[in-house]
């Protein structure tokens, strides 16, 4: 196995064209336990530590930009307050050590369904922006990003680059069901995002299908029931019904973690809490603990 350490971004478009094969590894969080376990065993690995711009973040036509080196440590302390949803999963990701070394790029790279970066990500309408040396920069939105199994959208030699998305406009919340509490892969998880200015609701839905995935109805059905000018109290019937809708939204299986039944039940719970929580900040301007 060959090891690549470019030290320029064009260095490493560069490399990733004239070897395909070669694995990027930022954190190692996820490919050095495949490696260990001998899951994976790519032809090069093609460091990126070495390229200070993917670990910067900023600003941009009122879009945060968020290099795909940012850890999920810095993440939560330097844009917890513009992206709270993402930092509530951030917090939730490994230990300590793993949060200073894992990256949302690292997450996205590895399009586990169980991710925890990608329910808030999809909730925000985040994009993806990727490049290659051959054909420039294309931005591909997070619904379109994963499409199977552990299976993205980049072409054998593009590169994630940085995630766009706009700073929170209204409350998120992420909740996440777990074997254990903490240090837990994701039996299913679940967020939301209220963007009162545009009356709509995002979600994302982690871990209960082949991919990360929204539950369009239910955006759909909550962004016309709730009383964005009023601010009445959510009726149990809207609630439930919205619960149903995220549930159905869900192709989960049975595994080592939980059953499809389960998963089910557990998303349309999350769904109604985090629902909950969601518009009680937006009316009293009180946050869930």
């Amino acid at each position: 196995m060959d090891f690549l350490r470019p030290l320029t971004w064009e260095d490493a478009l560069a490399a990733k064209a004239a070897r395909p094969d070669a694995l990027p590894i930022q954190g190692g969080t996820d490919v050095m336990v495949e490696l260990n376990f001998d899951q994976r065993r790519p032809g090069a690995l093609l460091d990126l530590t070495g390229i200070r711009e993917l670990a910067e973040h900023g600003t941009a036509d009122g879009r945060l930009r968020i290099g795909a080196g940012v850890t999920y440590a810095r993440l939560v302390a330097e844009l917890g307050d513009r992206l709270p949803g993402l930092a509530q999963a951030s917090r939730t990701v490994g230990s300590p050590q793993i949060r200073n070394r894992g990256t949302v790029g690292g997450n996205l790279g590895a399009a586990s369904p169980a991710g925890d970066a990608h329910p808030p990500l999809l909730a925000g309408d985040a994009e993806i922006e990727v490049e290659s040396a051959g054909r420039g920069v294309r931005m591909i939105p997070a619904s379109a990003f994963f499409t199977g199994v552990k299976r993205n959208a980049l072409e054998p030699d593009e590169l994630i680059r940085a995630f766009w998305t706009v700073p929170a406009t209204g409350p998120q919340y992420f909740s996440k069901v777990g074997t254990r509490n903490a240090m837990v892969i994701a039996v299913c998880s679940f967020a939301i995002a209220l963007r009162p200015g545009e009356r709509r609701a995002g979600t994302g839905v982690g871990s209960a299908a082949p991919t990360p995935r929204r539950a369009v109805a239910a955006e759909e059905f909550l962004s016309a029931e709730l009383d964005w000018d009023g601010g009445a109290p959510i009726p149990p019937s809207t609630a439930e019904r919205f619960g149903e809708l995220v549930k159905e939204a869900a192709d989960p299986i049975d595994d080592v973690r939980g059953t499809a039944g389960y998963r089910e039940h557990a998303l349309a719970v999350m769904a109604r809490r985090t629902l909950a929580w969601a518009w009680d900040e937006y009316t009293t301007g009180r946050k869930a603990s």
